[in-house]
């Protein structure tokens, strides 16, 4: 199991930060949506600022990387949409589910900072890890958005007056937005790790398909259908929210899922 060292000061600021979560979640219905917007901004903060820590302010000044940074960049990613989106849609309600899961990633990256990065590496791999990453977050705020679609038009089908004031067909038109967005920066990922394997990780480094590039590759193609049946056949509702879940459930599996079966299960640096 990887631990490092340094996970006392990760502690020390992750703590905080989800204990700010927490306090939105618990305040944010109380207040008025203005107030409650003010109220997101600070936890949203603090993560930001425990994830330079974390990432750049090891002791030995190599970044550090692993599964659960990955998980709290993308819900960090994911959270940054939602807190611009709240100036343009102030009456999509802050989510006390979104800040649960802030709060539960920080302290798992707290606990599990991850690996230094291969010395070997290319000064370009933080790049490819940062587009990879960016879509992720991107995936991340589509799924946000599918899920109060799909509760809205439950809504509108039941007859309830629902809780969230933003028109359909806007949730619908953000979140193939965000969609398309991530798609083409996972394309772009997966085209760099291709063709350029051995300069960003180093010599012996070649593409392989290992369970990390299967998934991925699984969640590009569940993404591009997705996509061409918007396009060409005109999805939406059920059949594009299924689509899309599943897309991002591999792409979770990827990197994600493959970083902790070897970090925490296996123990081993990847």
């Amino acid at each position: 199991m990887i631990l490092a060292s340094d996970i006392s000061p990760n502690l020390w600021l992750g703590i905080p930060t989800a204990f700010a979560y927490a306090l939105t979640a618990w305040m944010g219905p109380r207040l008025a949506s203005g107030s409650g917007h003010r109220l997101l901004v600070a936890p949203w903060l603090l993560h930001g600022l425990g994830l330079a820590f974390a990432l750049f302010g090891s002791q030995d000044g190599v970044m550090r990387f692993g599964f659960a940074p990955a998980l709290s960049v993308t819900v960090w990613l994911m959270l940054t949409f939602y807190v611009l989106e709240q100036h343009w849609f102030p009456r999509l309600k802050t989510r006390w589910t979104l800040m649960a899961i802030g709060a539960s990633v920080v302290l798992i990256a707290a606990v599990f900072p991850g690996a230094p990065m291969h010395t070997n590496a290319s000064p370009l791999l933080p790049l490819h890890w940062a587009l990879g990453i960016a879509s992720y977050g991107l995936f991340a705020a589509a799924l946000v958005h599918a899920t109060i679609l799909s509760q809205a038009e439950k809504n509108m089908r039941m007859a309830v007056d629902a809780s969230i004031d933003v028109p359909i067909l806007t949730l619908e038109r953000l979140t193939f937005r965000f969609v398309t967005a991530g798609f083409v920066l996972l394309t772009a990922t997966l085209l760099a790790g291709w063709l350029f394997s051995d300069s960003l990780y180093g010599a012996n480094a070649a593409w392989r398909w290992d369970h990390k590039t299967v998934f991925s590759v699984l969640s590009w193609a569940t993404f591009a259908i997705l996509l061409v049946g918007r396009q060409r056949l005109g999805w939406r509702g059920r059949t594009a929210i299924r689509f899309l879940y599943a897309g991002t459930g591999l792409l979770l599996l990827g990197y994600v899922g493959s970083r902790f079966v070897l970090e925490v299960i296996l123990g081993r640096t990847p």
